[in-house]
């Protein structure tokens, strides 16, 4: 799915609780992360919930991610911030307005401040990987 899709299908859902069940949707359909990386070399902090953030740095200078999380709306949240910044450069990481795509979703007024606290550190984690490029 692309960015497109994913704001299109946000908006086409009425309510909140319909947005809730799609974010648990999405975090499902993220791929497992090996166990190998569920340590605390990988684990983001900030997030009231676990969360493991894993950088793949490829060939052609696009850095994807691999994560998890054990809390069904993060790891959707989780997969909603892959699918916004898995698969670009350092310098579109860096120049990418995450906040106006999270707010074009509708996220921060309906998330609880802890997620929404959890949600700025994963943001805060890619970039800081992205700056090690």
């Amino acid at each position: 799915m692309n960015t497109d899709e994913l704001f299109e299908n946000f908006e086409l859902l009425d309510d909140w609780e319909d947005k809730y069940r799609y974010l648990i949707d999405l975090g499902e359909k993220l791929p497992p992360l090996e166990e190998k990386y569920k340590s605390d070399e990988w684990l983001v902090s900030g997030c009231q919930s676990q969360v493991w953030l894993v950088p793949q740095y490829a060939a052609d200078g696009k850095i994807n991610f691999a994560g998890d999380s054990d809390a069904m709306i993060v790891r959707g949240l989780l997969a909603v911030v892959l699918m916004l910044l898995s698969g670009k450069t350092a310098a579109e990481i860096s120049a990418f307005d995450a906040e106006s795509a999270l707010a074009r979703l509708g996220l921060a007024e309906h998330l609880s401040p802890s997620r929404r606290n959890g949600l700025g550190a994963m943001l805060a984690k890619i970039r800081f990987y992205a700056e090690q490029v």
